[in-house]
């Protein structure tokens, strides 16, 4: 297990980093819940870039094109997922769906064959009525040439989803039902049924996602600061966490009653990691693993015993 102490931080006076991307340059992108994304150079350099519309996109998950472009969640009204441009240019991909309105957008993927993934928690209004073990009100958009639909549902507080290396499953995490899940994906993009990759207890909400070159699939905790490493036969092991007791118990408690809300996501005073969200990884030899935050002002970084599979941007030339 990787000590807290060997956890190191990068960058300062971000907005609510929820979610990170790397390339292989060295270029870390950082998601900025105050219209868009952050850029930090190789060395150090911090530029914001966000979008110049009338929105301003609370940026929650995002993902990096081909091309350079940013998908962005919209985490707050009018919600949506939205394209933004290196320059400022920002323009809708999916607001509605089906008839309803995405309100409230946690995540968005772009896949090697430039298929867009769009996570929506949940359709309770607030969002925090979903924070209970008996709600499963989430689903999944596709994006492409067929145009958006929804291609998953019923899904107990989607959080990211992304694509595994061999390319022929989508695995996400349902938060609040505390599981990550993954569905086969047909040649149209279509989705096969919801199998269950693996379970967890208490004090894990599974947040984000990642895979490494062995097959495993990596998952981090929001409240408990978990990372854990869900080997290809399901076992789990621990890679990193750090707890606060009192305030977990309280929120599993709430949970446990249906009273969960967000108070509890927001009293995680721990003294090195502030309710980790994501995970990613980067580094000249992918054994850097990168942490998003709910919390905190920077990102957090860790040297990682297993190599990380390159996400589809890796080579993209900044």
């Amino acid at each position: 297990m990787i000590a807290v102490e060997q956890v190191e931080r990068l960058s300062s006076g971000l907005v609510r980093p929820e979610c990170v991307a790397c390339l292989k340059s060295g270029d870390v992108f950082v998601s900025h819940h105050q219209g868009g994304v952050t850029h930090i150079a190789p060395k150090g350099k911090k530029q914001d870039l966000l979008g110049n519309g009338e929105i301003v996109v609370a940026t929650n998950g995002f993902s990096i094109t081909a091309q350079g472009d940013f998908l962005c969640a919209n985490l707050l009204p009018p919600g949506g997922a939205w394209r933004i441009t290196r320059d400022g240019q920002q323009s809708p991909i999916v607001t509605e769906v089906d008839g309803i309105d995405l309100v409230s957008v946690n995540f968005v993927y772009v896949d090697t064959q430039d298929r867009i993934w769009v996570t929506v928690s949940t359709r309770e209004n607030p969002r925090q009525r979903a924070y209970r073990p008996d709600i499963a009100s989430g689903f999944i958009v596709l994006v492409d040439p067929r145009g958006a639909r929804i291609v998953a549902d019923d899904i107990g507080y989607t959080n990211e989803a992304k694509v595994d290396p061999s390319g022929e499953w989508l695995y996400v995490n349902e938060t609040f039902t505390r599981r990550t899940s993954r569905y086969r994906i047909s040649a149209n993009g279509n989705l096969g049924g919801r199998e269950t990759v693996t379970e967890y207890g208490q004090w894990v909400w599974p947040d984000g996602l990642d895979f490494d070159v062995e097959g495993g699939v990596w998952i981090s905790s929001v409240l408990s600061n978990k990372v854990i490493r869900v080997a290809p036969d399901g076992s789990q092991t621990v890679i990193l966490e750090e707890l606060v007791p009192d305030a977990l118990t309280a929120a599993e408690t709430a949970y446990q009653n249906g009273t969960m809300d967000r108070e509890h996501m927001d009293a995680v005073y721990s003294t090195n990691l502030r309710s980790v969200s994501s995970i990613t990884f980067g580094g000249p030899d992918l054994r850097t693993a990168y942490l998003g935050n709910l919390l905190d002002d920077c990102i957090y970084t860790f040297t990682s015993p297993y190599a990380g599979a390159p996400a589809p941007h890796w080579h993209l030339k900044w």
